[in-house]
């Protein structure tokens, strides 16, 4: 989604000619779209999720590099208004500003943290992921949860997307958002949440991501790190954090028990 959205969105504008106010809206409505899409297909067809999300993958990153023909594409100088949003900077006090898409992010999460536990919705959606039989039988839509839970998390990739090229000013659909997935993955275990499901909260995955990043940054700083292992260390990192979640799960199940 990210590669689909990223690559787009400097195409459309500056190669196609259409306005930036139709097509970013446009793209992240489509992105919501997929999102729906890949709900409809797990609640419906009851396909597994990590088959339909890994299929979407290959299927998003496709369809980008056949319609630019694996050719690089970017906004050149134009739309300087526009990237702003991802590399300008707004004023908060004099002689004080905060990166625009910090802002966002800002935003972004107290909105997710009250969804997520200030609403209806949000208390259905962790009721689904903790145990789905059981709130099934507590008369909770879960399909309906589901498909919502997706339509929010393609929108949230289409944004990740766009912002991502707005900052970088091109795109290449053979590389874009390569492995974003698992920094995705690692932010989230990271920050606390279950593989299962049903655990986890936004200032969690807020600080998990910022462990990834700093993680990363470490990797290019520290001389005897070599940089092309940056994979490795990520995926024992992510390792041993569902190992210590397990060990953790397993210690409180049996105090319980005793």
């Amino acid at each position: 989604m990210i590669c689909l959205i990223g690559c787009l969105t400097p195409w459309l504008i500056t190669q196609v000619g259409l306005s930036a106010w139709l097509v970013v809206p446009g793209l992240l409505l489509l992105a919501t779209a997929l999102g729906v899409t890949h709900g409809l297909l797990v609640t419906r067809l009851r396909l597994q999720p990590f088959l339909v999300t890994l299929c979407g993958l290959f299927i998003y990153r496709g369809i980008t590099r056949g319609i630019l023909a694996d050719n690089t594409v970017g906004f050149g100088t134009t739309e300087g208004g526009l990237r702003a949003i991802g590399n300008g900077r707004i004023p908060i006090t004099d002689g004080f500003a905060l990166p625009a898409p910090l802002l966002i992010l800002i935003v972004v999460a107290l909105l997710a943290a009250m969804l997520l536990r200030r609403t209806v919705w949000g208390r259905h959606l962790l009721a689904i992921g903790s145990n789905e039989t059981a709130a099934r039988h507590c008369g909770i839509a879960v399909d309906r949860v589901k498909i919502g839970a997706y339509a929010l998390c393609g929108l949230l990739s289409g944004i990740g997307g766009l912002l991502f090229v707005l900052d970088t000013g091109s795109a290449q659909p053979s590389n874009f958002g390569n492995f974003y997935e698992l920094y995705a993955i690692a932010a989230a275990v990271l920050g606390g949440c279950s593989l299962r499901g049903g655990e986890g909260t936004i200032i969690g995955v807020l600080i998990g991501a910022t462990l990834v990043q700093v993680l990363r940054n470490s990797i290019v700083l520290i001389d005897d790190i070599p940089d092309n292992i940056e994979f490795a260390v990520i995926g024992a990192i992510i390792l041993l954090a569902v190992i210590v979640d397990e060990a953790v799960r397993r210690a409180v199940s049996r105090r319980k028990g005793s």
